[in-house]
């Protein structure tokens, strides 16, 4: 019995290889956008319809072109963020149409609640980049959302974001509005603004939204995060070496376009696949099988020296309790020790994706912080180790007031600003608070400490100029 996650050998790595290769040859992957299947023809690669089949040579040709690490920029260049090799960032959660309220409930999310978590993103000492969709604003007319969004992200977090790859119109809007907050397309070609998520529809598809968006991004030089989310048994095998190489052809294939459109531009490879729930036929992000994958997409990442990426505080919980807690670090640790480069959903996420909590976010905020913490290298240097201190306690002695203790006490032992270490008097004396509540009530303060980071109000000006331009008459609740 094993005492820790599965190391793939190199011999079963190119296993998984190979019979990606194979499904590319005699099966091919349907494309459901003309223009991708246009660019796949002109590159000579071998199209049927919409099926498109990928050579050996087609995938080994990309890969030698995809860059291993990258900067994606922020407004403030103090933000800039290192991609890739031993430089990872966290995200918020992505997707959600809903937010759990302290009591539990569920409410459809609400542009205010999309600002408000882009506040919390910058105000986080945990949250290294700003997200997109971090909830579904049913407020925003649909025409423009991508565009409320994306101003939000820029106008109240100068931190690096993702991008809006809704469809084609919204990834070259997304490119537009960044080329005006960047002073020019130019900018944008050296180190991307943004991430954008690029999922297959799987078994072996790519949506016309997916693959055009992918397209307009990487011509725009901004990077993509080509993933899959594959349900054992459901839409993937229902083995996990299975799954992994059905993942592997559709990423592969993805990473492929990109190259083709523009050589170089930088891509991560990525997963979120897990189990599905044999009772409900519900996705399983709780499961213990999705952290498995996060591990070995870890390692097919670094077998093709590309970044990676996965889920952070994945759960299936519906409330903010231990199930969630449990659940979300699992899968968080495990994307930070697997050496997972871009770890989305991070902080907020609850129930599968279905939503946001704000108290959720700072639990899973100090849980980050936490985990910083555990990975800090530690120097060992005889002044660590001070031996001298040691021989001066002497045996039955204490280090309480020692000068170096009192030098180093905040800075040598994490202090939580969430978690309880008070003994059981204290914590009753308190009105005996659990970590929810705690949450709550620190919610309001932390908003209220956020500051507009610094813009000329002429570059202010010209990005909501843009994108009214962009909006075509749909009103925009960002402005």
């Amino acid at each position: 019995m094993h005492n820790r996650m599965q190391t793939l050998t190199k011999q079963e790595m190119d296993k998984i290889h190979e019979a990606s290769l194979k499904i590319l040859e005699t099966t091919g992957i349907v494309f459901n956008d003309p223009e991708c299947l246009e660019i796949f023809k002109q590159h000579g690669l071998r199209v049927e319809g919409k099926k498109v089949f990928p050579a050996a040579k087609d995938v080994e040709t990309a890969l030698k072109t995809c860059p291993e690490t990258f900067v994606v920029k922020a407004l403030n260049p103090d933000n800039n963020r290192k991609v890739g090799l031993d430089d990872f960032v966290m995200l918020p959660g992505y997707g959600a149409p809903f937010v759990t309220l302290p009591d539990g409930s569920q409410r459809k999310s609400e542009f205010k609640d999309y600002v408000n978590l882009v506040k919390l993103v910058q105000t986080s000492p945990s949250i290294d980049m700003n997200g997109f969709l971090l909830v579904e604003p049913c407020d925003s007319d649909h025409r423009a959302a991508h565009l409320d969004m994306l101003l939000a992200g820029l106008l109240n977090c100068d931190k690096p974001l993702m991008g809006t790859p809704i469809n084609r119109k919204a990834a070259s809007d997304c490119v537009e509005v960044l080329a005006t907050a960047f002073g020019g397309r130019d900018q944008l070609m050296d180190h991307p603004a943004t991430i954008s998520l690029i999922n297959s529809l799987s078994p072996l598809q790519f949506s016309e939204e997916m693959a055009s968006s992918l397209v307009q991004l990487v011509k725009g030089g901004q990077a993509v995060c080509v993933a899959a989310l594959i349900m054992m048994g459901s839409s993937g095998p229902i083995t996990i070496p299975g799954v992994l190489t059905l993942q592997n052809a559709e990423i592969l294939t993805g990473i492929v376009l990109a190259q083709l459109v523009r050589p170089g531009a930088p891509v991560i490879y990525g997963s979120t696949s897990s189990a599905m729930d044999l009772k409900s036929g519900a996705l399983a992000c709780g499961a213990p099988e999705l952290s498995m994958f996060v591990n070995c997409t870890a390692q097919m990442a670094r077998y093709y020296h590309l970044p990676s990426r996965s889920g952070g505080g994945l759960n299936d919980s519906l409330v903010v309790d231990a199930q969630a807690g449990a659940e979300s670090a699992l899968s968080l640790l495990t994307a930070v020790n697997s050496g997972i480069n871009f770890i989305l959903h991070a902080a907020g996420i609850l129930g599968s994706y279905i939503s946001m909590s704000f108290e959720k976010f700072l639990l899973d905020e100090e849980v980050a912080a936490m985990i910083r913490r555990m990975i800090r290298p530690m120097p060992v240097s005889e002044a660590d180790i001070d031996v001298e201190s040691i021989i001066k306690v002497g045996p039955g002695g204490h280090f309480l007031t020692q000068s170096k203790t009192t030098k180093l006490c905040r800075k040598e032992i994490f202090q939580p600003k969430l978690m309880n270490r008070s003994n059981l008097e204290s914590w009753t004396a308190a009105g005996s608070p659990d970590l929810r509540r705690k949450a709550t009530d620190k919610l309001e303060a932390r908003l209220e400490s956020w500051t507009a980071p610094d813009m000329p109000a002429s570059q202010r000006a010209d990005i909501l100029k843009k994108a009214k331009e962009l909006a075509d008459g749909a009103p925009l609740l960002a402005t």
